[in-house]
């Protein structure tokens, strides 16, 4: 492997590993099965982070989504990707981070696959966010209850894994009692 690419790792359907490939090249029309995930980032007052994603993203380029998104290493385990990428994203250093559920997605748009197996996880912060625009285009604050309706509203405006993620958050007991 060459120390200076990011790799994915690829995976079955039961989230064994199978072998890995450079992240430059796996997103494709038919991406493979791989290992992601993704962040719901609250501050106490129960504001969720949205970030746009950048321009030069591969897959969603200038989408809204949730506040973080990424993939593990090899032999890296998903709470350190998610610690890993919301310091690169960012430059948030977490300390609450709880996974909620997990989650396999494929959706296609502009002749790109994603094709996860996603966990989704929940963190708080209240401090200064501090996107690094190779990754984020912008970021904005919106409370949970005002999001839950946005995402019925208007589906098509968000990342398609973000609106079933806010889905099974707002039905997920654990996570509602956590965000009570």
């Amino acid at each position: 492997m060459d120390p200076h690419e990011e790799y994915v790792v690829l995976v079955d359907e039961k989230d064994q590993e199978i072998g890995i490939r450079k992240k430059q090249i796996v997103h494709t029309n038919k991406t493979p099965l791989h290992r992601a995930f993704s962040l719901f980032l609250f501050k106490s007052t129960k504001e969720l982070l949205l970030q746009q994603r950048a321009k030069e993203k591969i897959t969603w380029p200038l989408v809204w989504s949730n506040s973080c998104c990424g993939h593990p290493l090899p032999e890296e385990s998903y709470k350190s990707a998610v610690k890993r990428r919301t310091r690169q994203e960012l430059g948030v250093e977490l300390s609450t981070l709880i996974k909620i559920s997990d989650f396999r997605y494929c959706f296609s748009k502009d002749g790109v696959m994603e094709n996860e197996i996603c966990p989704i996880f929940v963190g708080r912060y209240d401090g200064k966010v501090m996107p690094n625009p190779q990754e984020v285009q912008a970021i904005k604050w919106i409370q949970w209850n005002d999001w839950l309706k946005e995402t019925v509203r208007y589906p098509g405006k968000y990342s398609p894994w973000c609106v079933e993620e806010t889905r099974i958050l707002s039905l997920d007991k654990p996570f509602n009692r956590w965000h009570a």
